[in-house]
């Protein structure tokens, strides 16, 4: 099949790799967002999509927004069969829709229903799901709502950031967008609409919901910092300044430290939780570079009796 890709960012990739490989398709263009500022100099900046299609000798279209009569009259000339998509970042118009003889086919990275939206990943980490994995969906105009072509399932381990999950489920998923159009290729796939049980949502993850409670459980504090990193990066304050926490580990045996208490020793930082304490390994003071928690607690000199969050 003649297909254009969307996507954005560096999670796209593999899937954009998989299908310029497969040998079976023709990646004719990719769709991606425009080119954005960046780093110190705010030089603008490709996207990962549009750098690796350029790479490829890919065209790459780059539409402010997907309505653009410009854009919309270059996807017609092509004519594409079919067009893959993973994390482009954009609400596509019934019009741009309409354009693909099998339609838009999104991968997107939850076992559908469950964790509709846009950031299913982080949402399957907080929960504290054993389980997610990704699904190849037709695009309709209702939020990730369209009938399924086929899954794959990933194991959520005890230790994985939300940054973990999404790099395995990158490459898994790539496998399965790339089947999935060797399947809408054949007329063997047909898509399975949603059951209507088992809806979860997954919105984007805002700074404030990053925020840690220190009343919470271990176990759920714990699963905030591990959803949040590495973005947007989960936070707490000390002395009125924003500490950023990178890794944490619940300790069941520190139950003598009330929510938010600090106590710091000669290698190890603990805080107190709603149930049992937590080690501080790896923060983020204001200002500063990621380091031990150990090293930041002797150079800030903790003094008895000192919360975080307070």
């Amino acid at each position: 099949m003649k297909l254009v890709f969307a996507g954005t960012p560096e999670v796209a990739v593999p899937a954009l790799d998989a299908l310029i490989a497969s040998g079976r398709h023709e990646v004719a263009a990719v769709v991606t967002r425009p080119d954005a500022p960046a780093g110190r100099g705010r030089r603008l900046i490709a996207s990962p999509v549009a750098q690796r299609a350029e790479e490829a000798g890919i065209e790459a279209l780059k539409p402010v927004k997907p309505r653009d009569p410009e854009f919309l009259e270059r996807l017609r000339q092509i004519a594409p069969d079919c067009c893959p998509v993973v994390a482009y970042g954009a609400l596509l118009p019934r019009v741009a829709l309409d354009i693909p003889a099998n339609g838009w086919v999104n991968l997107h990275f939850s076992l559908l229903p469950a964790w509709r939206g846009a950031a299913p990943v982080q949402h399957a980490v907080m929960a504290g799901d054993e389980i997610t994995g990704a699904s190849t969906f037709l695009i309709e105009e209702g939020l990730d709502s369209g009938p399924v072509y086929g899954t794959v399932t990933e194991e959520v381990r005890a230790t994985d950031t939300s940054g973990d999950l999404l790099t395995r489920l990158a490459f898994a998923g790539a496998g399965l967008l790339a089947a999935t159009m060797d399947g809408i290729e054949d007329g063997a796939l047909k898509a399975v609409p949603q059951p209507a049980d088992g809806i979860t949502l997954a919105p984007k993850i805002t700074v404030e919901d990053a925020r840690v409670d220190w009343a919470a459980p271990a176990l759920r504090v714990d699963r905030v910092v591990r959803g949040c990193t590495p973005a947007p990066g989960a936070w707490t304050t000390f002395r009125g300044e924003r500490l950023k926490l990178i890794h944490v580990v619940p300790r069941p045996e520190r139950t003598d430290l009330a929510p938010g208490r600090l106590v710091a020793g000669k290698n190890d930082v603990f805080v107190g939780t709603g149930s049992y304490a937590v080690e501080l390994l790896w923060v983020q003071a204001q200002g500063k570079k990621p380091m031990r928690a150990a090293d930041w607690a002797r150079g800030v000199r903790i003094e008895d009796g000192e919360l975080l969050g307070a």
